[in-house]
């Protein structure tokens, strides 16, 4: 007897990985001790309102240490909830295409040619990736799957130039089209709840994302951090972050606006709570995921592999 399927599946990255690596790989958040163009007066000082002074790699070992020792030291850190013998090395503070092509060779090129490496994942703004950049990752997709993860947050101009993202739309569509062609995988970051944004410019994102060529998607909750223009301007009472209500049902309506063959890295994310602000309720990371579970359940949304 044939079953019948009413609702919705989703492409989770648990999914993928099983059905393109037959396991489960853990991410080594690496430090390639970069900057970005957002903080070094190429484009203006200080980043995107929202960024940490860890660009965003508040997780990843002390760039003092080498690539080998922090791979080290972020094995040992999942050893605990990770038994495999095989990873994704991400490259996740900062902007990892920031640097002459020479540096990012000598940086990438052991890493990828580790045993132990099954994908290289590369985060990066979409400004940052010229011609010889593209031919570095033309060859290293040619050893393994390379992903390169790419900071959106929103397609909204006017939210754009709030938080400082420094670059257009067009620069993002333009990457997009590159990185394919040189056979890399694109995952796009998005954030729910900027300042201003309405359900319907976030589910405007989601939408746009989903139909720009890009494989994935990351699911970002706006975090509110120490340090930050944002964290300022949340104290002077300028906007509110989301509630955790809200967050759940936009993010249940951001799966249902997704193309079916998109892989879902990440549905929220961890904000440092030595440094986290607002909101509180984020900081429970595990109550947030089965209230998530819970939510898509009841709108019949299931996570699954494509079809």
């Amino acid at each position: 007897m044939i079953k019948l399927w009413n609702g919705r599946r989703y492409y989770s990255l648990d999914c993928y990985l099983k059905q393109n690596f037959g396991e489960k790989l853990y991410k080594l958040s690496l430090n390639g001790n970069m900057s970005c163009p957002n903080r070094d007066g190429t484009l203006s000082y200080g980043g995107c309102i929202f960024c940490s002074s860890g660009g965003s790699g508040d997780f990843t070992p002390d760039a003092v240490l080498s690539i080998d020792q922090q791979i080290l030291k972020a094995k040992e850190a999942v050893s605990r909830k990770f038994n495999g013998s095989n990873y994704i090395a991400y490259f996740q503070a900062f902007t990892n295409t920031y640097a002459p092509v020479e540096k990012l060779r000598s940086l990438y090129m052991p890493v990828i040619h580790r045993d132990d490496i099954a994908v290289l994942s590369i985060a990066t703004r979409p400004d940052c990736l010229e011609d010889d950049k593209l031919r570095l990752i033309s060859e290293l997709v040619r050893i393994k799957p390379v992903w390169v993860e790419l900071g959106l947050q929103t397609i909204h101009k006017r939210t754009a130039e709030l938080i400082n993202r420094g670059y257009e739309l067009s620069v993002y569509d333009k990457a997009v089209r590159a990185l394919k062609s040189v056979g890399a995988q694109v995952i796009v970051h998005i954030i729910l709840g900027l300042p201003f944004e309405t359900e319907s410019d976030m589910l405007d994102t989601a939408s746009y994302t989903g139909q720009s060529g890009a494989d994935g998607i990351k699911i970002q909750l706006l975090h509110v951090l120490e340090n930050t223009k944002l964290a300022q301007m949340y104290r002077d009472g300028t906007f509110e972050t989301m509630t955790e209500q809200e967050y759940i049902s936009t993010v249940a309506s951001v799966i249902s606006v997704l193309p079916p063959n998109m892989v879902i890295h990440r549905l929220t994310g961890d904000g440092d709570k030595k440094i986290l602000i607002a909101p509180k309720w984020s900081g429970d990371k595990r109550h947030v995921l089965n209230a998530l579970n819970h939510e898509l359940k009841i709108r019949n949304i299931y996570q699954g592999c494509a079809l």
